[in-house]
């Protein structure tokens, strides 16, 4: 986005949303433009470290609570939705292989592996959304697991979170949230490895929440917790997203289809189908559905308690 189109917007409600858009417009820098855009958005000085919480059209919406932060896996920026803090990581444009290595046991004949590339960054929530979060925007909490709202929501369909997307973007925001693309699902787990998990070769359940009963590979067996665990209580990946492997499988929004073993930009999944897909793998599988490459799908109106979802924010 050029910071002349994003000028050409009127002041409306819809001013929130193309900030929001600004924001994650890596090549635009705003301490250049703060003359012109305070004189277009009447926003005060301040406007550029935070969007004004006093902001008429942002009440009970989507908030920026802080500006853009670093720490030791990147950028992120700290969202407020109804109340709920989530973090969101800057996820940068790149390419990798997606799918697995004909050698890679466990691999499926659905993982042919091919390169991508994703020329846009996206910011994406750092863990799967969580019951709090939830709770928040639907008014009400079916999980299976809810002795703790910290851990992700569970049983909820893709239609459900269709939903959820509907209430929690609200009409003036234009559709901030999504799903992610399986593509950009697979790119961010990986977190630049091509490893058949993100730490390595092998996984261990205090890495992972899965059903240790039936490790990967050679491995030794370990606990099996039998349900779901807060969001945030094992290990991040080496761009600080956690659990993108295990304790809930994470809807996509793509329609669930072969791939294409040509090189690809910005895929977008099967241009129509019956079921959507889904990634990461839970705490009720084995070892082996919870690499990196591991894909799965179910229907639009499938539910299930090793079932939630991960954000991502346009």
């Amino acid at each position: 986005m050029s910071i002349e189109s994003f000028l050409s917007n009127s002041v409306d409600s819809k001013v929130v949303n193309n900030y929001l858009r600004l924001l994650a417009d890596k090549t635009v820098n705003l301490e250049l433009h703060n003359e012109d855009l305070t004189k277009k958005l009447q926003l005060n000085k301040h406007s550029f470290s935070k969007i004004p919480h006093n902001s008429p059209s942002m009440q009970h919406k989507l908030l920026w609570s802080e500006s853009v932060e670093n720490d030791q896996y990147g950028e992120y920026a700290e969202l407020v939705l109804r109340g709920v803090s989530s973090r969101f990581r800057w996820i940068k444009p790149g390419s990798f292989l997606m799918g697995s290595p004909i050698s890679e046991f466990g691999r499926e004949i659905n993982e042919i592996q091919h390169d991508v590339t994703l020329t846009k960054g996206f910011w994406m929530a750092d863990t799967a959304c969580t019951q709090a979060l939830w709770l928040a925007v639907m008014g009400s909490n079916s999980s299976k697991f809810p002795q703790n709202l910290q851990n992700p929501v569970d049983s909820v369909s893709w239609e459900d979170v269709q939903v959820f997307l509907q209430r929690a973007n609200n009409s003036d925001l234009g559709g901030v949230l999504r799903l992610p693309f399986e593509a950009e699902w697979e790119y961010a787990c990986r977190a630049g490895t091509d490893t058949p998990f993100a730490f390595g070769e092998n996984i261990t359940p205090g890495e992972v929440n899965y059903n240790g009963n039936y490790p990967y590979a050679n491995g030794v067996k370990g606990l099996y917790r039998a349900e779901t665990r807060s969001v945030k209580s094992l290990r991040a990946n080496a761009w600080g997203l956690y659990q993108m492997h295990g304790n809930v499988w994470e809807w996509c929004q793509d329609w669930y289809g072969a791939y294409r073993s040509n090189p690809v930009s910005n895929p977008k999944g099967a241009e129509s189908g019956t079921h959507r897909v889904l990634r990461g793998g839970s705490w009720y599988n084995f070892a082996k559905f919870v690499r990196s490459s591991s894909r799965s799908s179910g229907t639009a109106n499938f539910r299930g308690s090793h079932i939630g979802f991960r954000l991502v924010l346009l």
